[in-house]
């Protein structure tokens, strides 16, 4: 019996209440599941953006992972790690009672859907990432790190650089640089067009939703044994990866690491983007989704 009905819910998965809420349920295609980034984030925006021009086609399913946005906490600050997540994504596709789902993961989202995909294979249509990140790889600290000074004053180039002198581990050098920038740093090395990262930052104040870090904390200090990065070529679904050609956040050395280890993916570059081409070239980017999933 399916859920698959028009409507916001608070669905109990693996013993969390999350919040699911389902558009589009009247067109009647494979239901697309949405994965959101940070870790920690939400689905706020894009349910508002590009997710309400998908639902005109698809049959669209958002949930907000444990913890985050409208979901609820786990009891233990730790119950955030990769396995836990993948049980919760079982309890969703078993309440939707559907057999088979696409899956659109952006950012963190899009790392998640490949988790998803390598242990749920046969559970899994088809795949589309948008900027996915590779967590906890020197590359995607790296690539952080480039962005900031390539987008920084003198002042923050200097601050980065003094950090780079003290010797100290990557690590240590990336928390030191997150914890000097400001918010308009941030909207500058998220996106190319800045009355976008306005209207972005509008919707996220509008939404009250906050971030608690726990999750990347806990994903950060408890990796699977085997990093993702070795088992991308296990996977075999068909996917579309899409990335602003300006993406400084995740950026195209992540999304070309991930299509060259993928046996069947293909890469899409978004010219006027940084890292969310579903805000800052929204038609393009439903018009790819559909085009792919069709």
């Amino acid at each position: 019996m399916s859920n698959l009905r028009n409507g916001e819910f608070t669905v109990p998965l693996n013993g969390i209440n999350h919040w699911v809420k389902i558009e589009g349920a009247e067109n009647q295609t494979i239901p697309l599941i949405i994965l959101h980034g940070g870790p920690g984030g939400n689905h706020y925006v894009f349910e508002r953006t590009a997710g309400a021009l998908l639902a005109k086609t698809r049959t669209i399913v958002y949930y907000e992972q444990r913890g985050c946005g409208r979901s609820e906490k786990p009891y233990a600050d730790n119950e955030y790690t990769i396995q836990v997540l993948i049980e919760d994504f079982k309890d969703l596709k078993k309440w939707l009672g559907v057999e088979e789902v696409d899956l659109l993961g952006y950012s963190f989202g899009g790392e998640l859907a490949l988790e998803v995909a390598n242990h749920l294979p046969e559970e899994i249509h088809q795949i589309i990432l948008s900027a996915p990140s590779l967590l906890n790889t020197d590359i995607q600290k790296m690539v952080q790190v480039t962005g900031f000074l390539s987008i920084g004053d003198s002042n923050l180039i200097n601050k980065i650089s003094a950090c780079f002198q003290t010797g100290g581990t990557l690590d240590t050098i990336y928390n030191e640089v997150w914890e000097m920038v400001s918010p308009e740093i941030v909207d500058l090395l998220l996106f190319e067009n800045q009355e976008i990262a306005k209207i972005n930052r509008g919707l996220w104040e509008e939404s009250n939703l906050v971030n608690t870090g726990l999750m990347n904390r806990t994903l950060t200090n408890r990796p699977l044994e085997v990093p993702l990065l070795e088992r991308l070529k296990e996977i075999h679904h068909q996917i579309l990866i899409m990335t602003g050609v300006f993406d400084r956040n995740t950026g195209l050395p992540i999304s070309k690491l991930i299509h060259s280890n993928l046996p069947n993916s293909t890469l899409i570059l978004f010219g006027e983007s940084a890292h969310f081409p579903d805000l800052e070239e929204t038609e393009r980017f439903v018009k790819e989704t559909n085009k792919f999933l069709d």
